[in-house]
């Protein structure tokens, strides 16, 4: 797995010398949160084309940071670079639908929560999510109970990570598609 200084690097290589230099800035300071709001506001404004896991990629960031919801509109409009390569995509929408964590997994560690479909591997089709449980307003709630690689339609090859392991559940997402 790569370490977040390096990761932050290979995002700071998306972006102009200036821009970049402001991004590490925010990464040397600790306001990563800002760091990944001027990341995604320097990717729209010099038009930089991303691939499907770089966007990915950064939505990890942004999920780890508790930047998810306020970057996932402009993420989206970020220009794809449409080399074919990417093994990874973002699947999440506004209007995605919630899935029982039952229909997912047979682990009752999920059965009371709602799992929502996140990245997708393009070539084993394995989905990792994010799984939440409902508030009594009906709104999911904010934290992550659990994240979730699973394959659609097999609830019997489900692996469950800690609500901090967002970068490890990435990561086996990954080495569990070269496995497969």
């Amino acid at each position: 797995m790569i370490d977040e200084a390096t990761q932050w690097r290979r995002f700071a290589a998306l972006l102009p010398p200036a821009d970049a230099a402001g991004f590490m800035d925010c990464w040397a300071i600790g306001e990563q949160e800002a760091g990944l709001d001027q990341l995604v506001a320097g990717l729209l404004q010099h038009q930089v084309p991303i691939s499907e896991t770089v966007r990915a990629e950064i939505a990890v960031a942004a999920e780890v940071w508790g930047m998810r919801t306020a970057l996932a509109p402009g993420l989206g409009r970020c220009l794809g670079d449409h080399q074919g390569d990417s093994t990874l995509r973002l699947i999440e929408q506004a209007d995605t639908v919630p899935l029982p964590g039952s229909s997912v997994a047979t682990d009752t560690a999920l059965a009371d929560l709602l799992v929502v479909p996140w990245i997708a591997c393009t070539r084993c089709g394995r989905v990792l999510a994010r799984a939440h449980n409902q508030e009594p307003w009906g709104d999911l709630s904010y934290l992550v109970g659990h994240y979730v690689l699973f394959v659609p339609g097999r609830s019997t090859s489900t692996v469950l990570f800690a609500p901090d392991s967002a970068w490890d559940a990435l990561a086996e997402l990954r080495m569990s598609c070269l496995q497969a």
